[in-house]
């Protein structure tokens, strides 16, 4: 009976170790992926990439904060001059060689928040949809209409159908995961939209006089 009873501890315990082990895994892979900077981004850091580059002499353009086609090409450039992985994204060892640390100000919290709400509201979209969806939260709490907090903006009352019919509350995509760092990190394919909306179910008439931005899957994005 006592030799039951170890093994059963001994089983439990190493079940908890396993599953610390996988959450401190999963932390540091979260946190590497925090930084990544890609075509799409904006913002600060952006335009520390382009400088950087441009002082070494990969980038010879405005420095704009813009990631674009320019930027991907000159990243790519020193990346290999440096011997890291070529893929034009500037991620956590290519900023690090660059002597940049991200400013991107991004909790656990924040990504699973906002990740969730991904889920709910772009389940079966394309990634860039996703990503866009996310970005549309993080344009309302800049937007003067809007509360000034990316959990006062997905609360708000009303503003998402997902918290309502239960979707917020199901499983969250890993894909969203993914998505809600983008967004974070500045990418934003809405164009700068503050809503969006499936043309298929809405029934609202005002969201149709908002100006479009641009559609992406099922959504239309607008100001």
């Amino acid at each position: 009976m006592e030799e039951t009873k170890r093994a059963r501890r001994g089983l439990a315990l190493s079940l908890a170790l396993l599953i610390l082990l996988n959450a401190l895994v999963i932390s540091a892979y979260q946190q590497a992926e925090a930084a990544a900077y890609r075509q799409g981004s904006t913002g600060s850091t952006v335009r520390q990439i382009q400088q950087k580059l441009r002082d070494l002499g990969y980038y010879t353009y405005t420095v704009d904060g813009i990631y674009g086609s320019r930027t991907v090409e000159a990243v790519k450039r020193y990346q290999k001059a440096k011997g890291l992985t070529v893929d034009g994204v500037c991620g956590a060892k290519t900023l690090a060689s660059l002597g940049i640390r991200s400013s991107a100000s991004q909790t656990t919290a924040d990504v699973e928040l906002l990740a969730r709400l991904i889920s709910a509201e772009a389940r079966g979209e394309p990634y860039t949809g996703q990503v866009a969806v996310g970005a549309v939260v993080l344009n309302r709490i800049e937007h003067p209409s809007f509360p000034n907090s990316l959990a006062g903006v997905i609360y708000q009352p009303g503003a998402f159908s997902c918290l309502g019919d239960g979707q917020f509350y199901k499983p969250v995509a890993e894909s969203a995961y993914r998505a809600a760092r983008d967004a974070l990190n500045g990418w934003d394919p809405s164009g700068g939209a503050i809503y969006y909306f499936n043309p298929a179910t809405a029934t609202s008439r005002w969201i149709w006089s908002r100006p479009l931005i641009v559609v992406i899957g099922k959504h239309r994005f607008c100001a």
